[in-house]
């Protein structure tokens, strides 16, 4: 089973990092509203990026590192030229 280390964009401009199995499966479920409680008042959310790991754990280590980088580390992850 493919695990996936994730970014959204919400509604506000602000990301949300976590890490799924099913990418394009979870922003659905954060747009529904059974995600994050961060996420649930920033929507709509958008899939910007998501990277295949290993397994899970390699995929929540990913998570964390990426939820360490600040907003311009993350902006280039993305490969976006947002400011």
């Amino acid at each position: 089973m493919p695990y996936f280390c994730y970014i959204l964009e919400c509604a506000d401009g602000t990301f949300y990092t976590g890490w799924t199995t099913d990418p394009l499966r979870r922003e659905r479920q954060h747009n529904a509203g059974h995600g994050a409680r961060y996420t649930s008042s920033r929507r709509p959310v958008r899939l910007v990026y998501a990277e295949e790991q290993l397994n899970r754990a390699c995929a929540m280590r990913r998570e964390r590192r990426i939820k360490g980088l600040k907003r311009a580390g993350k902006i280039k992850l993305i490969g976006d030229d947002r400011k």
